[in-house]
Parts: C-alpha cells; sequence; structure tokens
C-alpha cells in the first residue's frame, strides 16, 4: 500500500452539517485502506498552537457512530487570524511559525483542512510558509467556495430553510400576513435563492441583485388585488438596506455581526402595504442538525478524495464537486474564482420565470 503515512485532520471556520462525516470518511480511507495512522486536531489550528498539542489519534471505532451527527467532533474556530492572534495583554501575536511546529511535533506527513474561503486561504499561507504537505476540502452552508458546484453544509443548510418556508406558509395564509424569513448567506445569495424557490417565496432578496422597496411593495400589493393577504419573502443577511447601508448588530465582545435586515424590510413593507408582517430570523438553525443524505454523500467523496491526493503525493490542491464527480484543483485556483450567485444563471432565470419578484 505503499510508504506508511501520518496525517492531521482539522475542521476551520464556522461549523455546519456533514463535517463528521468527512471526518469519518478520512479516517476509513487512510486506516482501512491504507493502513496509515490519523490524527484528529482539536479546534483548527489553535489546536496546533497548544502545547502539548491537542489532538487524539483517530481509528475505525472512534468514529464508527459520527456519520449522522451535526457538527464537528474535532470542535472549531472562527476568531482570530493566526498571523495576527489577539493575545490577553491586548497585543497582537504572528502564532502561524507555532502551528507549523505543532504540526512537526505531531509527526505529521500531510495535513487535511476542511474550511471555507477564508479559513483555506490561512490554511494554505501557513503550509506554503512551513513548507507543509496541505490537502483542502471545502465546506461552507454559504457554498461560494469557487470551482466547485458544492460545498459540504449547503444542502442541509438550504433543507431547513426551505422546511421553515413550508411551515411559514400555513400560518401566513392563517393571518393574513406577510412572513419575511431571513437566511444566512454573508457575502452570497445560494441558500436564499434556492431556498426560495424550492419554497415557494414570493420574494427573493440577494446581495447580487439590487432591489427597491417600491419593487417590492408592488408585488405583495398585486398579490393583495388578486384577493391574496399573505406574502412570503426571503432574505439573505447580507442584503444592504436600499441606500446601500449594510445591516450589523455589536455583540457583548463588540464584534460587529450581520442581521437585521429582516425587520428593516418588516417595518417599511409593512407601512406601503398595510399588511401585518411577522419575522423569522434563522441564523445557527441553519448551521446545526442531522446532515442531509447528499451532504454526506459529499462529505465522504471528498474524505476520499484528499485521502487519495496525499496518497499520490498531490499536494496545494482542492476537491472539489463537478459534474457528479470529485474533480481536484489547485487551491489558489479555487480561492482566485469567488462563487457568488450569477445573476444570469439558471435560478436567478428559473426565479423569474416562476414570477418570483426578486426586486429589481
Amino acid at each position: 500500500m505503499g510508504e506508511h503515512k501520518r496525517i492531521g485532520i482539522l475542521t476551520s471556520g464556522g461549523d455546519c452539517a456533514g463535517l463528521n462525516a468527512v471526518i469519518r470518511a478520512v479516517t476509513h480511507r487512510a486506516v482501512g485502506t491504507y493502513g496509515w495512522d490519523v490524527m484528529g486536531i482539536y479546534r483548527a489550528t489553535q489546536g496546533l498552537m497548544s502545547r502539548p498539542v491537542q489532538a487524539i489519534e483517530l481509528d475505525l471505532d472512534k468514529v464508527d457512530s459520527i456519520l449522522t451527527k451535526g457538527g464537528t467532533m474535532l470542535g472549531t474556530t472562527n476568531k482570530g487570524n493566526p498571523f495576527a492572534f489577539p493575545m490577553p495583554d491586548g497585543t497582537f501575536h504572528d502564532c502561524s511559525e507555532d502551528i507549523i511546529e505543532g504540526y512537526r511535533q505531531l509527526g505529521l506527513d500531510a495535513l487535511i483542512g476542511i474550511g471555507g474561503d477564508g479559513s483555506l486561504a490561512i490554511l494554505r499561507k501557513i503550509a506554503q510558509q512551513g513548507n507543509l504537505n496541505f490537502v483542502a476540502i471545502p465546506k461552507t452552508i454559504d457554498n461560494d467556495v469557487g470551482i466547485t458546484e458544492r460545498s459540504i453544509g449547503f444542502d442541509t443548510a438550504v433543507n431547513i430553510a426551505t422546511e421553515a418556508l413550508d411551515r411559514l406558509h400555513f400560518t401566513a395564509a392563517s393571518h393574513d400576513r406577510v412572513m419575511i424569513l431571513e437566511v444566512m448567506g454573508r457575502d452570497a445569495g445560494h441558500i436564499a435563492i434556492s431556498a426560495g424557490i424550492a419554497g415557494g417565496a414570493d420574494v427573493i432578496l440577494i446581495p447580487e441583485i439590487p432591489y427597491t422597496l417600491d419593487n417590492v411593495c408592488r408585488k405583495i400589493q398585486e398579490h393583495q388585488a388578486q384577493g391574496r393577504n399573505f406574502s412570503l419573502v426571503v432574505v439573505s443577511e447580507a442584503v444592504c438596506t436600499e441606500q446601500g447601508e449594510t445591516v450589523t448588530w455589536s455583540d457583548r465582545f463588540g464584534e460587529c455581526r450581520l442581521g437585521g435586515i429582516g425587520q428593516y424590510l418588516a417595518d417599511r413593507l409593512s407601512t406601503c402595504t398595510g399588511a401585518e408582517t411577522r419575522v423569522t430570523v434563522l441564523g445557527h438553525t441553519q448551521r446545526g442538525g442531522i446532515p442531509s443524505p447528499l451532504d454526506r454523500l459529499i462529505a465522504s467523496a471528498f474524505g476520499v478524495a484528499a485521502v487519495d491526493l496525499i496518497a499520490d503525493e498531490k499536494y496545494d490542491h482542492m476537491v472539489t464537486w463537478q459534474q457528479r464527480q470529485v474533480v481536484y484543483v489547485p487551491i489558489q485556483e479555487a480561492l482566485g474564482h469567488y462563487q457568488a450567485v450569477d445573476p444570469q444563471g439558471t435560478l436567478v432565470k428559473t426565479a423569474r420565470g416562476l414570477q418570483i419578484c426578486l426586486g429589481d
């Protein structure tokens, strides 16, 4: 089976459904097929910075029951850039060499990183600095990593948002209300456009397509004129106000968070249409829960393929899903092609064909 290897795996950035399925697949392929050792690294780069390094050796027994579990058994973090890591005294420290040293202390021959575009860019930079053998797996509910048609976690998030719309439909009709569903999407509107179409929304607002309140109000008023006094509106959290301002709020640590566009719309749509409005913010429910079958399938295929890349010594590559199969591409190429919703793409054309208002 070739040279014996000792590989590490970590999950970085925001969590999502399907991460445990990747960990399971990597372990099965590496241990079961190649007879390698697999080290699961806790809390992403923070585990590699810790002394001793925080990691656990993974075997088939440890991953036997995690396929259907949400989250990540290894934990993750999306706080603190390792190149400017916040210290207790308020200063910032470059911890990249500490991470590289952690890789060395574990005796790793290669590292698999599961993350979105931000965390994968950081991991790649560290790998290049330390001449580490690195392979990437894309995960993000936003589905905005370039080159790949699907990232782990996206399908489950869409399923959850669609189910929410299904449930809101009945209470909207019962009370003649405009129901606004605010979904996640840091920069891209993939969840909103997919769930909106699947859930029968009347209005879908995404950051890639400018909107006016007049156009949204007109759509709702058309329903009212037809005797249908309820509407479903889906909006991505990254959508700005009509004036182009990002709607955010600050947590107790002073961190600025996206959120609030749903209430902004509710206040203004109530005024212009006279309709009673209600807002549902899905938030982190889109990240949690049991992964969908498709996310488990994609995660399993990615995990197996990533291990095979290491066996073939195809480092600095990312596994992607293209045309029903796994294809690997250079990480830099994937990160250089940000994947927003295409305003001329199939889903937008489908929404327009269904007379869904996109606000423009």
